[in-house]
């Protein structure tokens, strides 16, 4: 039984120890991926001094940000995004209205389509845009820092200038007691289409605060200036992810930095058990064979003239060797002669 249980635990030594091996090589490649089930609401909340009412008012802000299933597939996302702004004097206003809203609260809503690389969240190559079914093509980050992020530059897009603007990375800061990557964004009156088919400058103020595992934004202020080309000021704009969005976006990492370190500890875990199996079973085997394979040696059996077992002979009994090996001792002959 030793012998069967210590093949068993070795052969269970073997199999732990390819797991540890895919853990390395194969695993984190096949988990630190965008989900291609993705649909979250971002909701934001500040003030702004908007053309042609003028003066600082409250506003809200809603983007909505949903995977194209259809469309991705397992290195790429595609995503579909809707952005509202709009004002709210009262604090009761809706997610967003359309330009026949009575009250006029509605500021902008847009629509954007593009697509990243699940892992590196960098903007596809433009000869993929119609792949994707992409009008416009865009590059660098968009919606997401890439996995484990470091502690440098990265380009981020900017949907009002059509390009990418330096992301900085800026040192760690804590939210809600987790730990993030501060990143910020400067842009400072930069030509732009502030409007629909009105030029004008663009300045852009924002910070970003980043799971370093995940590159998932954990929370983001932007301070927005758009001014006519006659420095008239057409959108005085600040705001920031609600108390309510940083605490759900937390939780998320929370959740997902656990699935990810018990990822990054799979290889250590299996690879020892697997070494311990192995030893077990090597020293059960090895037991097991010595106490069933090894025995005393045996004597040959003998017979004599007659037929009869000799002294000596291994007849399965303890015998007595009556002639011994004194040479004194009286031969059989000498006793068939008396």
């Amino acid at each position: 039984m030793r012998r069967i249980i210590g093949l068993v635990l070795m052969g269970l030594a073997g199999f732990l120890l390819m797991t540890a091996l895919l853990a390395v090589a194969y695993v984190p490649g096949a988990v630190k991926k965008t989900p291609l089930d993705t649909d979250s609401y971002t909701r934001l909340t500040g003030t702004a001094a908007v053309l042609p009412a003028g003066g600082s008012a409250p506003v809200k802000a809603l983007s909505h940000t949903v995977s194209d299933g259809q469309k991705s597939d397992g290195g790429v996302v595609v995503f579909d995004t809707f952005t509202c702004l709009l004002t709210d004097p009262n604090g009761d206003s809706p997610d967003c209205v359309d330009d026949t809203d009575p009250d006029k609260r509605l500021v902008s809503a847009t629509t954007d389509r593009f697509a990243t690389d699940r892992r590196t969240g960098m903007a596809i190559a433009s000869k993929d845009d119609s792949k994707y079914g992409i009008e416009q093509t865009h590059e660098g980050l968009i919606n997401k820092f890439p996995f484990d992020v470091e502690k440098k530059t990265y380009p981020f897009w900017d949907g009002i200038l059509g390009r990418t603007v330096d992301a900085t990375f800026e040192g760690e800061e804590e939210v809600n007691g987790w730990n993030t990557y501060k990143f910020v964004i400067d842009v400072q009156d930069e030509p732009a289409e502030i409007s629909s088919g009105i030029q004008g400058t663009y300045s852009s103020l924002k910070t970003m605060w980043i799971d370093p595992r995940t590159g998932a934004i954990q929370n983001q202020t932007e301070q927005q200036v758009r001014k006519l080309d006659n420095g008239q000021t057409v959108l005085d704009l600040d705001f920031g992810f609600t108390d309510e969005t940083i605490a759900a976006n937390i939780k998320d990492a929370k959740a997902n930095d656990s699935k990810l370190g018990l990822v990054g500890k799979l290889p250590l875990i299996t690879g020892l058990l697997g070494l311990l199996s192995g030893l077990i079973g090597f020293f059960l085997w090895r037991g097991a064979r010595n106490a069933g394979g090894e025995s005393l040696p045996r004597t040959p059996a003998g017979r004599n003239d007659d037929g009869n077992a000799y002294a000596g002979a291994d007849n399965g009994t303890n015998t007595l060797d009556v002639f011994g090996d004194n040479a004194e001792t009286t031969s059989r002959a000498d006793i068939h002669r008396r």
